[in-house]
């Protein structure tokens, strides 16, 4: 399976960030065709002590490479894609993943 994974820094408002990011963001992005699944992750302590490096992470799932492609020329991915900068395109790191089971 291939993933998307947004790690998001801590927003100066976290209410805000919350409203915007359950209410509007996340239904946005479920809509994307080929989605599989998606599972956000709200970080809450590092083994190291002190405050984690990031508040949440996003991760999206798609059967492989083609799907993954396919699925960011959608006008759905698009609008997902829009919104993400509107409200935390400071915040917000993108990745691209390849799950590795042996």
């Amino acid at each position: 399976m291939i993933k998307m994974i947004a790690l998001y820094k801590h927003p100066e408002n976290k209410e805000a960030f919350d409203e915007h990011y359950f209410k509007t963001h996340g239904p946005l992005t479920s809509k994307i065709p080929g989605l599989r699944k998606m599972d956000v992750t709200r970080i809450i302590g590092s083994p190291m002590g002190g405050e984690p490096a990031y508040y949440l992470m996003c991760e999206m799932y798609y059967d492989d490479m083609a799907s993954f492609k396919a699925a960011m020329k959608t006008d759905e991915a698009k609008a997902s894609g829009k919104d993400v900068m509107s409200f935390a395109g400071d915040l917000v790191t993108l990745m691209i993943g390849e799950e590795v089971n042996e």
